[in-house]
């Protein structure tokens, strides 16, 4: 069998495709699957490129799909022929926020083996079904960004009609907030620092955007243009941005502390955040319950993930490379 891996101490030059032995048939409450496509997420460049070190010979990635091929004793949930999706946190089955998770230890492609590899045996809670029509590529975009932005809006923030929702930048994850958003009825607007990027997302239905290099100040732009601040702001880059996303958020809204796109560390406007009391809430990704509500939603409302280009599993490392450069838009994806 086939896997794509890291060699400690990581980087893109240390990726190669490795032979491991095949998992074999499923035991009790496991399944087989064919895994067809994974999706490139942050966390996993941090993985591939050894700033998030992981064990010499990992097999990578976090999102993974394909088909069920046999199911192992007392499994009831799947069947042969199947289409699945993988689970962030396998081990988090429910959506309480009570029971959250607050590390890596098991997360596929990092504190274990993930998904760069043609055949999987794992626990039934390890994935759920695929949206129906998707093909494999684009269910694999659903474990991280999709299920991120799900929880922000959804779970986390409570979404509905007519609220206003900030997305920073046109990566996997505001492009999935950006498309739940207008399903819901919300009012949207889009940051980026590319003129052509802003363009394609008002063709996906953004109400206002803001080019942030051109406009710096664009915190107190939203703040302006909205008459007092927005409902929702997907943050994604962390230290950097955080001051002018809690300028632009509204007195008593909420900020999903999704990404560390500019550090993992750095100064909060502790006084700006009280004076907005508003709640700044950090998460990752979403339980075993969230994703299966979010692929029901998603299996009801039409929409579809937005897939910059699919590379072949021989080509993982160019992936990475495309996804370093920031020139994508939406996601990325390795299908085989």
């Amino acid at each position: 069998m086939k896997a794509f891996v890291v060699r400690s101490p990581g980087g893109l030059d240390r990726l190669e495709i490795a032979e491991r032995p095949d998992p074999g048939p499923p035991g009790p409450g496991a399944i087989r699957v064919a895994i067809r496509a994974t999706s490139l997420n942050f966390h996993d460049l941090l993985v591939a490129s050894g700033r998030s070190p992981a064990a010499d010979g990992r097999i990578l990635m976090s999102d993974g799909a394909g088909i069920v091929e046999a199911v192992g004793d007392g499994v009831t949930e799947f069947a042969p022929g199947d289409a699945v999706v993988s689970c962030f946190f396998p081990h988090w089955a429910d959506g309480s926020p009570r029971t959250p998770v607050g590390n890596f230890a098991q997360v596929p492609g990092d504190g274990v083996d993930g998904f760069a590899l043609t055949h999987a045996v794992r626990p039934v809670g390890a994935f759920t079904h695929a949206p129906s029509g998707w093909s494999h590529a684009e269910s694999a975009t659903i474990t991280t960004a999709g299920l991120t932005a799900w929880r922000a809006l959804v779970g986390d923030g409570g979404l509905k009609a007519g609220d206003t929702v900030l997305a920073l930048g046109t990566g996997g994850v505001a492009i999935a907030a950006l498309q739940i958003a207008k399903r819901m009825g919300a009012v949207v607007i889009v940051t980026s620092s590319s003129d052509a990027k802003l363009e394609r997302v008002r063709a996906l239905g953004a109400d206002h955007t803001i080019n942030y290099r051109t406009h710096p100040d664009w915190g107190r732009q939203v703040r302006d243009w909205t008459g007092g601040g927005v409902d929702h702001v997907v943050e994604v880059g962390g230290p950097g941005t955080l001051a002018q996303s809690i300028e632009a958020v509204r007195v008593g809204g909420h900020i999903a502390l999704i990404g560390v796109l500019t550090g993992r560390a750095g100064e909060v406007p502790t006084s700006a955040l009280m004076a907005k009391q508003a709640r700044l809430q950090g998460l990752i990704v979403g339980s075993r319950r969230q994703q299966q509500d979010y692929v029901a939603a998603l299996s009801r409302s039409g929409i579809r993930p937005v897939i910059d280009r699919t590379y072949a599993f021989a080509e993982l490392p160019d992936a990475f490379r495309h996804q370093e450069s920031g020139s994508h838009f939406g996601k990325l994806c390795v299908a085989w």
